[in-house]
């Protein structure tokens, strides 16, 4: 028999950024940003965690994600944009049908006992197929079969196939509709059906958000399922409660062929961490020194794991109890501001500031219905799961007491995992420009020991000068009670007196030292600036540091290690820090030549103010050889700790800036493993790159304007200087003529113009009928040059 599993799964290549994926992380899910692409090899780290293979082998027979026919069924709304209900499903996918039947002893003495398995579990697991919320999206592999569903008719068709039916209106509001339209639509085809169907709506505590306390007595009484019928609902969230309203009716018809359920869900956290992302986000960036409480923060919030959700969904599913609204909480009653205040202070910088509850409205980030569930105030105790489930509980004491587990989760689901590099190699390498380069280009934590001492001295002097500022505060704050108390617990980790003597050490130090630091210092300051929230959630890039084996052993090890180090069986891996080690180790190679000519081309200004003085740099580079020899070198300890240092060979790229040693790194280190560019650093770069294109267009268009103005003045001269040379060359054959005319002239003056003159005078006076004749005929008797006695 066949029982497949109806829902739309988001798309497996990307996520939508911001928004919620709940199971994912936790289920073993892969989850990631939009706003970049995971690696396939940080995909599979995330999906095959040693946690969640842990967790499989606690909820599961075989310990493995198994899809095979099976016993019974569920179907899933088609939910879009969020990973709730699909990593629900994949939770499914891995638990044994009928498992939550079977009481916790039986679970404990199964293996000692062998004691034969409850009849109505079979040991094969949920079968699950559903629909695409793009149906050109890869298919998730939890899935055995995707439909592609494109009218409600369709995936009615395909939800009479399933025997449970899952709707989960908690995280969007366009559900509603739907999840009231499939409840509707399948009641009405009761009469079809050969077995009983379960729908599932999986609502919020919301609907219960102005209800008011039952006994004036006792106001602090927490509400249970039993007090359902009495609840109100926030005005946001009418809606939810109609639909619970609505799905409840139905049930009423005929409970052996269609039976409903309510599961008013706590605000769900776990993987991205849903409504308290925004908080999450804001400690792990490090952006601002306290993390908003927006007003008292008094108001306690019911909450649950989003894997004890799909629990109490597998247990319901199973057990099919009698009751119809189910509570989906853990046993905490935590106050806004102690929830915010634990996230502070394990992933952000530990300190919580009020705020007017007015600001919560004015955040980007915040959604309407957000705001409202951050704001709820409910005392919330689930009777029905204690007394009627089998539920082995994830994190039944909430968030707090499971922060460590939560931060891990938020960080494998979301792919923010610290990025840890150390860049080794000799002075004049350009050590310093490539780690800036680094940091740059993944958003990491600039970490060289100057800097990181004098930024740790200006620290402590910051933390003394609060001092006199806070006992005139004390002063002025008596009678203000609760407002004292809060502002004291803000200097938590801030003990004044620790950070007056540590200051004083550490001039006396200097002092002693001719302005240096001893090992014993420089190695704390460094460990406490890796061991910093920044560092931890993001990452940093050591410049140049540690620089010998031993520097490297001290700055590494365990805290509680001590004197231990030392009877250490030889060839055994030294114990070391995980928060803080590195992981890529990259070191820059070139020889002594190299480097010295490279020095060399620097100009003073650069030189000024650095080691690089001729006589530094050569000082400097001798240690560096003698501590880096191929027997002893820092190197070494990571290769026992088979952290394997790549190196570069800056001679072979001939560039002085080293780019491209800083693009072979890049490659070999892969993709940042952050959030990517908020919205509004986008909208910057879409600016940036808009101007330059104009600007670039602008300076291509004045760049050929010039270039053809530049070819018409050449052209004009170019025509003027020929015009030019016609005149002078019209003038100079009018010279050549003129002067090879004068003798010609000459000789007509003398001889031809007097008896032409002659002539014409002559024509005149006698006046002949044929002028021209008779000039021809007189010049010809009287030429000069005719004797006619000769003839």
């Amino acid at each position: 028999m066949k029982f497949p599993v109806k829902h739309t799964l988001p798309e497996r290549s990307q996520v939508r950024s911001g928004g919620t994926q709940g199971l994912a992380s936790t289920l073993g899910f892969e989850a990631w940003d939009t706003s970049r692409n995971i690696p396939a090899e940080a995909e599979q780290s995330l999906r095959f965690s040693p946690q969640w293979e842990a967790f499989l082998k606690s909820r599961s027979r075989t310990g493995q994600v198994v899809l095979v026919p099976t016993t019974s069924c569920v179907g899933l709304n088609r939910y879009l944009y969020t990973n709730y209900v699909s990593c629900i499903l994949q939770y499914l996918s891995t638990c044994v049908v009928g498992a939550t039947l079977e009481s916790l002893e039986e679970e404990e003495e199964g293996d000692e006992n062998e004691s034969p398995v409850d009849p109505t579990s079979t040991g094969e697991s949920y079968e699950i197929v559903g629909t695409l919320s793009k149906p050109e999206s890869a298919d998730l592999q939890f899935a055995k079969e995707t439909y592609a569903v494109s009218s409600r008719e369709e995936l009615l068709s395909h939800l009479l196939e399933c025997e449970i039916i899952l709707y989960n209106i908690t995280e969007d509001a366009s559900q509603i509709e739907e999840a009231t339209w499939a409840a509707s639509a399948l009641h009405k085809e009761i009469e079809t059906f050969d077995k009983q169907k379960i729908f599932i709506l999986i609502s919020t505590i919301m609907t219960w958000a102005n209800t008011k306390p039952f006994d004036p007595e006792n106001p602090d009484a927490p509400f249970n399922e039993e007090d359902f019928r009495k609840r109100r609902s926030h005005p946001g969230f009418v809606d939810h409660i109609n639909a619970e309203k609505h799905i409840a009716k139905l049930r009423k018809t005929n409970k052996k062929k269609f039976t409903t359920y309510i599961v008013a869900s706590g605000h769900q956290y776990g993987a991205e961490e849903g409504l308290f992302h925004y908080f999450f986000k804001m400690c792990w960036l490090g952006e601002t020194p306290a993390i908003p409480v927006f007003g008292d923060g008094k108001n306690i919030i019911p909450t649950i794991h989003i894997r004890d959700l799909a629990i109490v969904l597998q247990n319901i599913a199973e057990h099919k109890p009698d009751f119809q609204y189910v509570l989906g909480v853990d046993a905490s009653m935590h106050t806004l501001r102690e929830l915010i205040k634990c996230i502070s202070k394990n992933i952000g910088p530990g300190k919580t500031e009020r705020v007017p509850k007015e600001n919560a409205f004015l955040s980007k980030e915040l959604t309407q219905m957000q705001v409202d569930m951050l704001f709820v105030n409910l005392r919330m105790e689930s009777l029905y799961l204690k007394e009627n489930f089998n539920i082995n509980w994830f994190a039944e004491t909430g968030l707090i007491d499971n922060i460590a587990q939560v931060v891990m989760e938020y960080k494998q689901a979301r792919g923010l995992l610290p990025l840890k590099v150390c860049i080794h190699g000799p002075p004049g390498s350009g050590k310093s420009t490539i780690a800036k380069e680094l940091c740059k280009h993944y958003k990491l934590h600039y970490v060289r020991t100057n800097d990181v001492i004098s930024e740790k001295i200006a620290h402590l002097e910051e933390i003394v000068a609060k001092e006199p500022v806070k006992v005139e505060r004390e002063v002025e704050g008596e009678g203000e009670g609760e407002d004292l108390v809060e502002e004291e617990e803000e200097e938590e980790g801030e003990n004044v007196e620790e950070a007056k003597e540590f200051l004083d050490a550490i001039k006396e130090n200097m002092q002693q030292n001719k302005g240096s630091l001893s090992d014993e210092y420089i190695m704390k300051i460094v460990k406490d600036k890796l061991m910093s929230m920044p560092c931890r959630n993001q990452g940093y890039v050591l410049d140049g540091f540690p620089e010998t084996y031993e520097e490297a052993m001290d700055l590494f090890r365990e805290e509680d290690e001590g004197e231990e180090e030392e009877e250490q069986p030889v060839g055994k891996m030294p114990k070391f820090n995980q928060i803080i080690i590195p992981e890529f180790i990259f070191s820059l190679i070139a020889s002594d030549e190299f480097l010295i000519n490279r020095i060399i081309q620097l100009s003073e200004s650069e030189v000024a103010g650095t080691h690089y003085t001729e006589e530094q740099f050569l000082e400097a580079l001798k240690r560096f050889r003698k501590i880096n020899t191929d027997d002893v070198t820092v190197l070494n300890y990571f290769d026992e700790l088979e952290i394997h240092p790549q190196f570069i060979d800056i001679a072979v790229y001939e560039d002085f800036e080293n780019r491209l040693a800083v693009s072979k790194i890049i490659k070999e280190v892969g993709e940042p493993r952050n959030y990517g560019l908020t919205d509004e650093e986008k909208e910057a770069l879409q600016r940036q790159a808009a101007e330059e294109h104009l600007a670039k267009e602008a300076k291509e268009k004045a760049e050929q304007e010039r270039k053809e103005d530049k070819e018409r003045d050449e052209r004009k001269e170019r025509w003027e200087e020929w015009n030019k040379q016609q005149e002078e060359v019209k003038k100079q054959e009018q010279e050549l003529l003129e002067a090879q005319s004068i003798p010609l002239r000459n000789y007509l003056m003398k001889n031809v113009m007097p008896t032409l003159m002659q002539g014409i005078n002559e024509c005149c006076r006698i006046r002949p009928d044929d002028p021209v004749n008779f000039l021809a005929e007189y010049l010809f008797k009287n030429s000069p040059d005719i004797d006619w006695n000769k003839r």
